[in-house]
């Protein structure tokens, strides 16, 4: 990327801009133009519509946005920061940063985000999961943390309050499920992987005090895991069919079709359950925190500043400006008009009229409140996905009933571990 002019002393910035574009331009002006590799998201592909206002903005710089499907995006983007550094802006996720940042492909995003953008307006849990060794590296564009979602006819009917505590929720469950009706207290995931059946077990885990690792030395073989197990297998009792083997797709599947009573999934789910282009049951569903103690699994998709391709600080400038523009809250308010609800991200758009207005008075409080019980439940290390995979087989086994020793499985997750720390040392 090309920059021209000067950056003057601590990176100024300058209020240029009217109308609906922050009034914001960074000192040291921008051109040509800004590479970008990302995946597919809608919130993205809305802003091709708006590159003159950038380029206004910005002093002259245009963007180009590479899209690639998840998988195939860490790989390349990967591959990229590590060597060559085409790109100035990369798509980066909660499961990636800790590598990225550690590995120094990425720098602090707050050293080159316009102060006037304002990054704390983001979701609490959003802002948490950017956040990697005290510092914060990415701003998002899609993410969340967990909802309970349930009907609100059925609980009605059978006089049951919402749960607002674990106890709740199994007594609740359990009173709901109706399987001769077609109807399941609740639905869980059981799919193998460290953001399938390991990614639902953990708030249970964090919430009974759980905690990863001591250092380098595991920990998790501990009674808050025992009873994270224990109690997720005993609520897999009452969950939906196909859910045993299933993930995402399934469990929210089986709610959105009106089989589940009550469900704790991520906050997109919201989106579609309330959707009656998508659910069977939109309007008929409410929205709760999870129960006390369950935190919420915070997760985060953004746009982070590479390393290689922006070589001097106006670069990085550039690229900040950038991102800081594609995530505003003036964008961010063209993607609720639109309606692309798992694309909100900015407290001050969740809590709007316009929110309220599109979606009903409650669920921007019920975000809110998510917000503050979000947490990083997945232990924050480039070694992350090997450990949750690894668990995620054992858990599965528990499930299925292969497997029947708890300790014994966690005996076992804990040497892997050891191993897996002393590889990497």
């Amino acid at each position: 990327m090309k920059t021209v002019k000067t950056l003057v002393s601590s990176i100024a910035y300058a209020c240029l801009l009217a109308s609906s574009v922050s009034s914001i331009a960074l000192a040291a002006e921008c051109s040509g133009t800004i590479r970008v590799l990302a995946q597919p998201r809608d919130g993205l592909t809305l802003l091709e519509d708006y590159k003159d206002e950038f380029a206004k903005l910005s002093g002259g710089a245009s963007f180009e946005i590479d899209y690639l499907n998840e998988n195939d995006r860490r790989a390349k983007t990967k591959a990229d920061a590590s060597t060559i550094g085409k790109y100035n802006v990369y798509y980066v996720d909660e499961a990636n940063i800790a590598l990225f940042a550690s590995s120094g492909w990425v720098v602090p995003l707050t050293d080159y985000y316009p102060s006037e953008y304002d990054y704390a307006d983001f979701d609490p849990g959003r802002q948490k999961v950017a956040t990697y060794d005290g510092k914060v590296w990415f701003a998002p564009i899609t993410g969340g943390g967990d909802l309970m979602v349930y009907r609100k006819d059925l609980l009605e009917a059978a006089g049951i309050k919402p749960p607002t505590t674990l106890d709740e929720l199994k007594v609740a469950v359990k009173a709901l499920h109706q399987p001769d009706k077609g109807i399941y207290g609740i639905a869980l995931r059981g799919q193998r992987g460290s953001g399938a059946n390991v990614w639902r077990w953990m708030p249970y885990f964090k919430g009974f005090g759980g905690e990863w690792f001591d250092g380098s030395t595991p920990k998790f073989n501990s009674e808050a895991a025992v009873k994270a197990t224990e109690t997720y297998l005993d609520l897999f009792q009452y969950s939906a069919p196909g859910t045993k083997t299933g993930g995402w797709d399934e469990s929210t599947g089986a709610f959105t079709s009106g089989q589940v009573a009550i469900l704790i999934e991520s906050t997109p789910l919201v989106g579609m359950a309330i959707d009656p282009k998508s659910s069977q049951v939109a309007g008929k569903v409410g929205y709760l925190p999870p129960p006390t103690p369950l935190t919420g699994g915070g997760y985060g998709h953004g746009l982070a500043i590479g390393t290689k391709a922006n070589a001097d600080d106006a670069s990085k400038a550039c690229a900040g400006l950038f991102i800081a523009w594609a995530t505003s809250k003036e964008n961010e308010q063209r993607r609720l008009e639109a309606n692309q609800f798992s694309e909100l991200n900015r407290t001050s758009i969740m809590t709007s009229e316009t929110f309220a207005k599109l979606y009903g008075p409650d669920l921007g409080q019920a975000l809110a409140d998510t917000g503050k019980v979000t947490a990083v439940n997945f232990w924050q290390s480039p070694l992350w996905p090997d450990l949750g995979d690894r668990w995620g087989i054992i858990l599965e086994e528990l499930i299925a009933g292969s497997r029947t020793d708890i300790k014994d499985g966690l005996n076992e997750l804990e040497g892997f571990a050891k191993d897996l720390v002393a590889r990497s040392q």
